[in-house]
């Protein structure tokens, strides 16, 4: 096939997406554009005038359709570029290609397993200041490259799904292991929170075999955009600032002497680099669309794109110890890093994910799964063998028996019950019994609720303040009373949905759009791309 055959529908044609729509479009390569956002699509329509639909599965199910380009939050990179791999489309999927490394390798292999390309948006690896950089540093023409700096800063565009390290870092720890060709051996990171909780200004250091040492520093709340790079070699320095117009690239040949003994610095006038007049976005843009003719392995691959999730993970195990370095980050396994009220039990053979939280009088039971960024409030007792997923909150006063499992992002009420026998007696030991309790992806369970074991929690269902719950609940539905019944539909973002009397709704806070059919309800897949880049 010859490149400008390929086709390719974008999902996401919000902050950062439009520029992808905008440069697909520009090469002849755009065949839909795909967003949940009925606004945006007109826009798009009217502009274009392109294909725009807001069902992400009919994207998939058309054969003309080669490839899928992602520019949705972060948060869903993951789950809508393993349906896309699945489906046979191949996939560019804005930076970062998830949010943990364990979702990351599995799309790799997902890719392989497909026969599909998995190229990942690390837009600063094809701008020609990097690209002429990167082959001045293989040239030698810097010496011996000693210390990297790099600063990206800038006020808003405010993330409330990632902190700034995983929002604004990739781009640098992408460019700098793109520069040296290896992965650093130690990392820390130190960082402030000033707004929501999150982390909103972050210095990282990260030391390479090689001797090298690179800091990186990121903020979104800077007086003034920055977005440099700095090399210095022991021949020369190099300087990257992406917002000069026509200085992008400036090289000095700086030197030190040390007449006797002391150094004594002298200064050159910087040399600017001549570079390619082009859109760093549009070189990316026109490399997919090669590999997918071509079936060459992308340059920011999702193997490259693991390296960078690696450094990440182990810089956010570093912020969530207080800047503690993390050690061999190529080779070593991440280590789970969590909390624990000095009050609460935790018997040893647990597995807990990091920056997952444990509070007063609590007690994590053996064998037992607790994954990341959990909050397990007082009073909670977790039994032997349950399994719990990312995300989960338990408020205080819940037991959370064997043969109950929890999702990815489950909601607890206070003082809600879970049980796991039907005919309990205090005399008779019924252990051999234990029905099995699955509380499905989002769901939440609101306080003083009862659920009866043996049935299913759809996802994102709601299960009201004080309901009893005896069956299995549909995803989405709300519930209440004794026994529960349901009375509604909910949105994923916890809001009502309205269906009135057709079967279609569209949440009034999100924008999702729902299909209400003989008593089921499912989202009609799409995103919007309102956080972008």
């Amino acid at each position: 096939m010859k490149t400008n055959e390929i086709k390719v529908a974008v999902l996401g044609a919000g902050y950062w997406g439009r520029n992808l729509v905008r440069n697909f479009h520009e090469l002849g390569a755009l065949a839909c554009v795909c967003d949940v956002n009925p606004q945006t699509l007109a826009e798009t329509q009217a502009k274009y005038g392109v294909e725009t639909t807001q069902d992400f599965e009919a994207v998939l199910a058309n054969p003309e359709i080669h490839a899928v380009v992602i520019a949705a939050p972060a948060a869903q990179h993951y789950a809508l570029a393993k349906r896309a791999l699945a489906s046979g489309k191949d996939v560019y999927v804005e930076k970062p290609l998830a949010l943990h490394c364990s979702e990351g390798e599995e799309l790799v292999q997902v890719a392989a397993q497909a026969k599909r390309l998995l190229m990942v948006g690390h837009i600063l690896e094809y701008h020609p200041a990097l690209v002429a950089l990167k082959e001045m540093v293989r040239r030698g023409d810097l010496g011996k490259i000693q210390y990297i700096y790099s600063s990206r800063l800038n006020l808003g565009k405010l993330r409330t799904e990632e902190n700034i390290l995983w929002s604004f870092a990739p781009h640098d720890i992408s460019a700098i292991l793109a520069l040296l060709a290896e992965k650093p051996v130690r990392v820390s990171a130190h960082g402030g929170k000033f707004l929501d909780g999150r982390f909103d200004t972050t210095m990282t250091t990260c030391d390479f075999n090689s001797g090298v040492k690179a800091h990186i520093f990121v903020s979104w709340l800077h007086p003034f955009k920055e977005q440099k790079l700095t090399i210095v070699g022991d021949r020369m320095m190099a300087v990257f600032d992406d917002t000069e117009a026509d200085r992008k690239l400036v090289v000095y040949e700086h030197r030190i002497d040390w007449p006797e003994r002391v150094p004594v610095a002298h200064k050159a006038e910087g040399k600017v680099i001549e570079l390619e007049k082009a859109e760093p976005l549009r070189l990316e843009c026109e490399h997919f669309l090669h590999c997918v003719a071509t079936r060459e392995e992308p340059r920011t691959n999702g193997v490259s794109a693991l390296r960078v999730l690696e450094v990440l993970e182990s810089c956010e195990r570093s912020l969530l110890q207080g800047g503690q370095p993390v050690e061999n980050v190529a080779s070593q396994p991440a280590k789970p890093v969590y909390f624990a009220h000095p009050t609460a039990v935790i018997d040893g053979d647990c597995t807990i994910g990091p920056g997952t939280k444990i509070w007063h009088f609590s007690h994590v039971m053996s064998g037992s799964t607790i994954g990341e960024r959990c909050n397990i409030g007082q009073n909670v007792v977790v039994s032997p063998g349950v399994k719990i997923g990312r995300n989960v909150k338990i408020q205080n006063n819940v037991s959370v028996y064997t043969g109950v499992e929890l999702e990815d992002d489950v909601f607890c009420g206070p003082s809600m019950v879970f049980t796991n026998v039907v005919n309990p007696r205090s005399h008779i030991i019924r252990r051999d019994e234990y029905r099995k309790t699955l509380v499905k992806r989002g769901a939440s369970l609101g306080a003083n609720s009862t659920i009866v074991c043996g049935i299913t929690i759809g996802e994102y269902a709601f299960v009201g303040a004080g309901a009893v719950v005896t069956r299995d609940v549909p995803a989405y539905a709300l519930v209440v009373g004794a026994p529960a019944r349901v009375v509604g539909w909910m949105c994923y973002c916890g809001i009502k949905l309205a269906f009135g009397g057709g079967q279609e709704s569209t949440c009034s806070a999100c924008g999702r759009r729902y299909l209400l059919d003989d008593q089921r309800v499912r989202e009609i897949l799409g995103t919007e791309a309102k956080q972008g880049r």
